[in-house]
């Protein structure tokens, strides 16, 4: 999927996460797409809520390494 800017916060937990992507996505233009990396399994939950809270758009998410013992949650997030 096309992105416009990329935003990595693997190893950090709640609330931190959200905090970087709500910082991230005000300095984006409207329409512009975030991709996120996160490892804090509560980051699924997490960003469904933000978007709904916020009016940003959830685009996808997913669990990118099922089989790994860290796993890395991806999202796209676009800019209302």
């Amino acid at each position: 999927m096309h992105f416009d800017r990329e935003l990595d916060v693997k190893g950090l937990n709640c609330p931190l996460p959200i905090l970087r992507t709500k910082k991230a996505l005000s300095e984006m233009s409207p329409g512009e797409v975030l991709h996120v990396l996160a490892t804090d399994p509560g980051s699924v939950k997490d960003f469904q809520a933000f978007a709904r809270q916020t009016g940003n758009e959830l685009l996808s998410g997913a669990d990118l390494n099922q089989a790994l013992p860290t796993a890395i949650f991806e999202f796209y997030l676009k800019r209302k």
